[in-house]
C-alpha cells in the first residue's frame, strides 16, 4: 500500500490521531506532536524520520470539555459513556482518555508488500493483551455518512505511558478515566495525485464482515 502523504503534513501541533503506517506496517499514534509506530510483532518506535502515510487522520486537539468516566467495563462502555457529551451525530470529535486501564487488548497489523490491500492485510492482526497498564486512549468519532473516507463511530488506537506499548483497541476496562472531548466542524481531506490511487475502484466494499478496519484507501485527513 503506497503512503500519498509524508508524516509531516499530518502533524499539527498538539494532536491526537490514529493511522497506518506505510505498507500497513503495524499501527501510529500521534500523541502531543509526536508519532509512535506499533509494529506488527508489538514493539513501539517513534518516528522522527522522512516516511509515507497510506491512511491518516489527524487532529489539533484542544479539549472543550473534559469530564470523568467511572467502572468502564469495556470499550462498549467508553463508547456509551462518551455519547452523551457529543452535541450532534453530523459532526466529527476527537477524544482523549487518560488513566490506568485494568484490561487492555490491542492489534496491530504486520508487515505487507505494497500490492497488498486493506482488507488482506488484515487477515493477520496479532494481538495483544495487557493488564494494569497506564496510558492514554486517543480516538476520532466520524458521523455514519462519512464511511467512504473514514470509520463511522469510535475509533480507538492506544499508547502506554512510557511509550513502550500500544495499538488499535479491541477491547478495554479501567476503574476510571479521564476524558478530554473537541468537536470537530472542519475537515480538510489530502488526496494522492499519483500513484495507485487514480485507477482503484473505491466504490467497491473492501470491509470485511467482523473487525472491520480502516477504509482501503491511500489518502491523509485532518481535522482542522
Amino acid at each position: 500500500m503506497e503512503g500519498p502523504c509524508r508524516h509531516a503534513l499530518c502533524l499539527p501541533t498538539e494532536t491526537s490521531a490514529w493511522e497506518l503506517s506505510d505498507n500497513s506496517t503495524g499501527e501510529m499514534v500521534v500523541l502531543d506532536g509526536n508519532i509512535y509506530q506499533v509494529h506488527g510483532d508489538g514493539r513501539v518506535q517513534r518516528r522522527q524520520d522522512d516516511f509515507r502515510v497510506p491512511f491518516a487522520v489527524v487532529s489539533r486537539f484542544q479539549p472543550e470539555e473534559t469530564f470523568n468516566i467511572n467502572a468502564v467495563g469495556s470499550l462498549n462502555d467508553l463508547e456509551r459513556a462518551c455519547d452523551p457529551h457529543r452535541e450532534s451525530d453530523n459532526l466529527f470529535y476527537a477524544l482523549r482518555a487518560d488513566g490506568v486501564f485494568e484490561r487492555m487488548h490491542t492489534r496491530a497489523m504486520k508487515a505487507t508488500s505494497t500490492a497488498t490491500t486493506l482488507l488482506a492485510a488484515a487477515q493477520t492482526q496479532p494481538e495483544f493483551p495487557f493488564h494494569g497498564i497506564e496510558g492514554t486512549l486517543v480516538c476520532i468519532w466520524s458521523p455514519r455518512y462519512s464511511s467512504s473516507f473514514s470509520v463511522p463511530g469510535c475509533h480507538f488506537h492506544f499508547i502506554s505511558k512510557d511509550r513502550t506499548k500500544g495499538g488499535h483497541v479491541l477491547d478495554c476496562s479501567a476503574n476510571e478515566l479521564r476524558v478530554g472531548m473537541q468537536m470537530l466542524s472542519e475537515y480538510e481531506v489530502q488526496l494522492p495525485e499519483v500513484g495507485s490511487f487514480l485507477k482503484t475502484n473505491l466504490a467497491v466494499d473492501y470491509r470485511p464482515p467482523n473487525r472491520s478496519p480502516e477504509p482501503d484507501h491511500s489518502y491523509a485527513a485532518r481535522s482542522v
